[in-house]
C-alpha cells in the first residue's frame, strides 16, 4: 500500500498522487524605490517576482535567478534575465555572484524573514547590496483533523513551511520528511527523520518522495 505525500503548498494539481496542504499565505507589502538607480536585481524565490510583476520599470534591468524555477518565472515575467545560478541553495548562489556582480550596485528582493547570508556575503566581497522587502509569510491554522495519516511523507519546501506546520501539528516519528534543499534541512527539529532531494524543486522532492511512498 502507498503512503500518502503531501506538499505544503497552494499548488493545484501538479500531481494528483499529491496530496495539498496550503500551510501559509502570503502578503505583498508596499514599497517605494526607484529600480532604475540599480544595475541587477536579485531573486530567490517566485514570489519576490510575482510582489512586483505589477509594475514594469524593473523588467529592463538585469535580473540574476537562483534557480531554474524562478529563472523561468522571470522568463515568464519579460524581465532581463542575465544569469540562472548552479547550486540552488543562498549562500552558495551569493558565491557564484560575486565575481560577476563586482562593481554594480544590487538590489535583492525578498521576503520579510530569509534564511541566508546572501546580502552579507555579496556586501563582505565589496559588492554594493541592497535589500527590498517585497512579501511576508503568515502561517494557516488548522484544526487536528487535517493532520497528515501516520506514515505519511510530508514535503517541506522552505523553512517556512516547517514553522508553519510544526505550529499546528506534532510530528508523528511515522512521519517522513523531504526537504527541498539543505538550508531548509537546519530548520528541522533533530527528531524528525528526513532526506533531502537531489535538486532543489518541488519536482526533485515528489520524485523522491513517490520512491519512498511505496512499501
Amino acid at each position: 500500500m502507498s503512503k500518502d505525500i503531501y506538499l505544503l503548498s497552494n499548488i493545484k494539481n501538479l500531481d494528483f498522487d499529491i496530496k495539498s496542504l496550503n500551510i501559509f499565505d502570503i502578503n505583498f507589502l508596499e514599497y517605494d524605490i526607484d529600480f532604475n538607480s540599480y544595475d541587477a536585481l536579485i531573486f530567490t524565490s517566485k514570489n519576490a517576482i510575482y510582489s512586483i510583476n505589477h509594475d514594469t520599470s524593473w523588467k529592463n534591468i538585469s535580473s540574476y535567478a537562483i534557480s531554474k524555477k524562478t529563472a523561468q518565472i522571470l522568463k515568464e515575467s519579460s524581465s532581463n534575465l542575465q544569469f540562472t545560478g548552479i547550486s540552488g541553495h543562498g549562500d552558495d548562489f551569493a558565491k557564484e555572484l560575486i565575481p560577476i556582480l563586482k562593481n554594480k550596485k544590487v538590489l535583492y528582493i525578498r521576503a520579510k524573514k530569509v534564511v541566508s547570508n546572501l546580502h552579507k556575503i555579496l556586501n563582505k566581497n565589496n559588492i554594493l547590496c541592497e535589500e527590498l522587502v517585497t512579501y511576508e509569510t503568515t502561517c494557516i491554522n488548522y484544526n487536528v483533523d487535517k493532520k497528515p495519516n501516520k506514515n505519511s511523507i510530508i514535503i517541506f519546501s522552505s523553512p517556512s513551511t516547517i514553522e508553519c506546520f510544526l505550529s499546528n501539528f506534532t510530528w508523528d516519528d511515522s512521519y517522513l520528511a523531504i526537504v527541498i534543499g539543505k538550508t531548509t534541512a537546519k530548520y528541522l527539529p533533530l527528531n524528525i527523520n528526513y532526506k533531502i532531494s537531489q535538486e532543489t524543486s518541488l519536482e526533485s522532492c515528489i520524485k523522491m518522495a513517490k520512491s519512498f511512498s511505496i512499501n
